[in-house]
């Protein structure tokens, strides 16, 4: 066989080889697709993450998201423009401010904490809350393995899930620590009678039918009292009479579960002047937040937020007058 026969050959060789992965290629996408079409889905991933801290494990559940409606008319002491343009260059709904609620679950290795209990099954604010009891058998936890409830305050948001609808304790054996201060005010009687502001009768029934059925279980705690091992309380008032942020320490490592401190990651930490609408003390509460996310920064303290984007969980650093929220990568193996 000549030379030029044997490339001729494997010139055609190639060639047809080239044709019939073609030919294949165009009839694989020519064909009929080999499955049916897959339906949307309708949920999501479960709505909890952990995360360690020192000696401790934290496990953040979730109650669901809290739609406040048009931002301008939550966050106050600014021009509406103002409040959308930082919304809008933040990729932020302008007409709803969605606030979520990071309920912090702490295992100190003996005791089981919860830092606040969600709306419970009310929809004041929409079907998206109430989720936490979900929220908590999907990640394992038993409500009647865990031995405190620490309320931040007594808003609705807050302690609302300590009680179900048929006037039973969702938390059969914990006890209740919350500052005085919030319960004497938000279980007041009197102030059901309020007409000013709106909530004010809503808010003050929802605490009473979930703190006076556990009064004899509450433990009220101090200003820089260390309450339970590792965990200390720091007044923050303004949002409530009787706020409180919860300083936890475990191993030489401390972090902050800031409650209300600041409701929103852009617009009350970059400028932490500004007012919201359901504080007690606008004026008190913007001091407070200034004190305590100085603190944090100068620090470098991380902190658990009840409202931030979920899991809410980083630090704050100085930005100009005011600061700015860095959430922490979220590490999926433990």
């Amino acid at each position: 066989m000549s030379k030029d026969t044997v490339s001729l050959t494997r010139r055609n060789l190639l060639t047809g080889a080239s044709l019939t992965a073609v030919a294949a290629y165009s009839g694989a996408l020519s064909a009929p697709a080999a499955h049916a079409k897959a339906p949307f889905a309708t949920t999501q991933a479960s709505y909890f993450y952990r995360f360690p801290h020192g000696k401790m494990q934290m496990t953040m559940v979730s109650d669901g998201p809290l739609p406040l409606g048009d931002p301008s008319g939550a966050f106050l002491g600014a021009s509406k423009e103002e409040v959308l343009k930082m919304l809008t260059d933040n990729f932020l709904s302008p007409t709803n401010a969605v606030l979520e609620q990071n309920i912090l679950v702490i295992n100190t290795g003996d005791k089981l904490y919860i830092v606040d209990t969600g709306m419970g099954t009310s929809t004041m604010f929409g079907p998206t809350t109430g989720k936490m009891l979900s929220t908590l058998k999907a990640a394992g936890i038993d409500p009647a393995d865990v031995d405190g409830i620490l309320a931040t305050h007594a808003h609705c948001d807050h302690v609302w899930g300590i009680m179900n609808d048929n006037g039973k304790p969702n938390f059969p054996n914990a006890q209740i620590y919350i500052s005085q201060a919030d319960f004497d005010f938000w279980t007041d009687e009197a102030k059901l009678s309020m007409k000013d502001p709106a909530y004010m009768k809503p808010f003050v029934e929802g605490a009473r039918k979930n703190l006076l059925p556990v009064r004899d279980r509450i433990v009220f705690f101090k200003d820089g009292e260390e309450f339970l091992p590792g965990i200390q309380a720091i007044s923050a008032p303004g949002h409530t009479i009787g706020h409180t942020v919860f300083m936890i320490t475990s191993d030489g490592k401390t972090m902050a579960a800031i409650g209300d401190l600041t409701h929103h990651h852009i617009l009350l930490v970059e400028k932490p002047r500004f007012e919201f609408a359901y504080d007690t003390d606008p004026k008190q509460s913007a001091g407070s937040r200034v004190r305590i996310l100085d603190m944090l920064a100068a620090n470098k303290i991380p902190l658990a937020a009840y409202h931030f984007p979920w899991p809410g969980y980083g630090h704050v650093v100085k930005n100009g007058d005011g600061f700015r929220y860095i959430a922490a990568p979220m590490n999926m193996s433990l």
